[in-house]
């Protein structure tokens, strides 16, 4: 597995994090990485398998919050023929694929109990069972998990097995964020721009200008290297001029023309405008209609959607701010957009 993104950076937090994953990838114990989004855990767990004594055989990745909570089990573990609606054949879990190789369990906080419970017997005994069979299967596979949560807190609140935990965590690697590392925005830059510039042709690399890396390195980059990455490339490929790159946009959404959030009810009511009507001078902010019923709890339950809505919309879908923005935890939150069903808005 061949990556475009490559492992960079020399702040002195980076690189002890760099060594405590290289120093852990010889030894046949699993390791947590921990992070927040757009640190580059995925990267640092494929640096863990490819120094290992495994590197030769597969590295298996499955993101855990990227399959509904009935699927995640069939997934990891394999299922029979027959076993449920629509498995009309056999099929291998994510534990059977990585046989004598490594699996990645990203976003690993998201697993449900159900299949946390699984996953214990499966990293306690080195047995896995397809869902419909009854004959356990025995698999050698290294356990690499990744997660944005501080899982101790998930374990105190019920959500999270502190036994399966006490399992995984024989080593923990926490990436450190992009603010933490400022001296590698420069560097990172640097290595974005020129690959950038190969790509869409430019025969030489004019580095960057004073406003730019002013404008980069003043940035709080709350969606660490990846958004960086998102920002210069895009910033390469629009820049014309001649001389150093010296223009920047952080946020690609910014427009005086960028619709404002409307409720699903509000959209499906609001009237479209007769052929050659003029626009009107100034936009309104859309009347709350509530097609759930008029009684007092379908009225806040309406509410409380569009309220989440709005939040997610003007904070671009990211739910740690969104939860900062509105009081709560990010477990509330996240609740929260579950029992009105936002958990996918934005993606």
């Amino acid at each position: 597995m061949e990556r475009a993104t490559q492992v960079i950076g020399q702040s002195g937090a980076f690189l002890d994090a760099l060594e405590r994953a290289s120093r852990a990838a010889a030894l046949d114990r699993p390791v947590l990485v921990i992070g927040e989004r757009g640190t580059g855990k995925e990267l640092v767990a494929e640096r863990l398998h490819r120094l290992s004594p495994r590197w030769d055989q597969p590295l298996v990745i499955m993101n855990c919050a990227a399959l509904p909570e009935t699927l995640i089990e069939a997934e990891l573990f394999g299922h029979e023929s027959g076993a449920f609606t629509g498995a009309t054949k056999a099929r291998a879990g994510r534990f059977e694929e990585a046989h004598r190789g490594t699996l990645f369990l990203d976003e690993l906080g998201t697993l449900s109990m159900a299949a946390q419970d699984r996953l214990l017997r499966a990293v306690e005994y080195g047995e896995v069972t397809r869902i419909g069979s009854s004959r356990p299967l025995n698999v050698d596979v290294r356990i690499v998990a990744a997660t944005n949560e501080h899982l101790p807190d998930k374990v105190e609140k019920g959500t999270f097995r502190a036994d399966l935990l006490d399992r995984l965590s024989f080593e923990v690697v926490t990436l450190p964020p992009l603010r933490a590392r400022r001296g590698d925005i420069e560097v990172l830059a640097e290595f974005f721009g020129r690959r950038m510039a190969s790509e869409i042709g430019l025969v030489d690399w004019p580095g960057w200008g004073p406003n730019a890396l002013d404008a980069l390195l003043s940035y709080d980059w709350p969606g660490n290297v990846r958004e960086l990455r998102n920002v210069v490339e895009r910033a390469v490929y629009r820049w014309e001029r001649e001389g150093p790159v010296d223009s920047i946009e952080i946020d690609p959404f910014k427009s005086p023309f960028r619709p404002r959030p409307m409720s699903p009810a509000a959209a499906a009511v609001a009237p479209a405008p007769a052929a050659g009507a003029p626009a009107p001078a100034e936009e309104v902010e859309p009347v709350a209609v509530f097609d759930g019923g008029n009684d007092f709890k379908s009225r806040v339950s309406a509410f409380e959607r569009q309220l989440l809505s709005r939040a997610l919309a003007e904070h671009r879908y990211n739910q740690r701010s969104t939860a900062e923005a509105l009081g709560l935890t990010y477990d509330q939150l996240r609740h929260a957009l579950k029992r009105h069903e936002l958990l996918g808005a934005g993606g």
